[in-house]
């Protein structure tokens, strides 16, 4: 997880994504204990508060449970929800974006096909 203080996105949310990342990519995989507050500060060299801020974000949603005198945990289908949820977000923000401007300048479906496999293929 890289943090980047000269980020217009907040840290507290770096952390959120961050650790949302590791779960999707099998780091922290459901069931299983992620870093606590204490070792997010003194890791990334953040105020606690603000690492709790972001693990309070992924509490809220679901994607994480706390065990009293334990620790944070991934919960089961944490994978799945983060997936879907970002799926809506690149749908919202991107293929919108992608199709409003793609008619604005005229390109059909086709076209907008042929440069994706174009690009995937390079």
């Amino acid at each position: 997880m890289l943090i980047n203080a000269n980020s217009d996105k907040p840290i507290f949310v770096q952390i959120s994504e961050g650790i949302e990342d590791a779960i999707i990519s099998g780091v922290f995989p459901e069931e299983t204990q992620i870093p606590s507050t204490t070792e997010i500060s003194a890791q990334y060299k953040i105020n606690p508060a603000t690492a709790l801020k972001g693990i309070n974000i992924l509490v809220e949603s679901g994607v994480i449970y706390k065990k009293r005198g334990v620790g944070m945990f991934v919960s089961q289908g944490a994978t799945a929800k983060i997936l879907s949820v970002r799926q809506k977000e690149f749908f919202d923000s991107y293929i919108k974006t992608l199709l409003g401007e793609a008619k604005k300048l005229n390109i059909t479906k086709e076209e907008i096909i042929k440069m994706i496999e174009r690009e995937t293929n390079e």
